[in-house]
């Protein structure tokens, strides 16, 4: 694997128990991801980030792609030189932090950083699902990081 984030943390707010890492607590900010150990073969890498919970179908956070295989790091908000942000749920850019207000139970959120050994040359109009068949079979290694949200009761759209 390759990839790390801070020490794990749990957190209760507002009726939500967070659990993860510091990135996964705030609100909406995107995270800082350090990049290590790149595979040799990799000439570009993908993150994306998802809730695996989100009904009907897991929801896209963040998704950037052709980030270069010598990026030491993905600092808080800001798009790797020579990396493009694809489009998330909602057919939108840009990075939407974890724990909705819409939900009760757990929510399993996912950094996936995948290196490929190919350029994906996509423009940023283009959904995760197109950038998942164009990586098939160009994946040479794959990092996951996991962070967990409980929440104990459904906040209303108001709060």
């Amino acid at each position: 694997t390759f990839g790390t984030l801070p020490e794990l943390l749990e957190i209760r707010r507002g009726g939500h128990t967070f659990m993860g890492y510091p990135a996964l607590v705030d609100e909406g900010e995107a995270c800082r991801l350090d990049v290590f150990d790149e595979p040799e073969e990799a000439q570009r890498l993908v993150l994306i980030f998802e809730d695996v919970d989100a009904t009907p179908k897991a929801w896209t956070h963040w998704m950037l792609f052709d980030i270069p295989p010598d990026t030491s790091h993905i600092d808080e908000n800001t798009i790797p030189p020579g990396a493009t942000e694809g489009l998330a749920n909602n057919h939108s850019h840009g990075y939407e932090g974890p724990c909705p207000k819409y939900f009760k139970g757990t929510h399993h959120y996912w950094f996936r950083l995948y290196a490929l050994d190919v350029r994906l040359n996509l423009p940023a109009a283009t959904e995760r699902e197109e950038v998942e068949q164009k990586m098939k079979d160009h994946v040479v290694a794959e990092a996951t990081l996991l962070g967990l949200c409980v929440a104990d009761e459904t906040v209303s759209a108001d709060a």
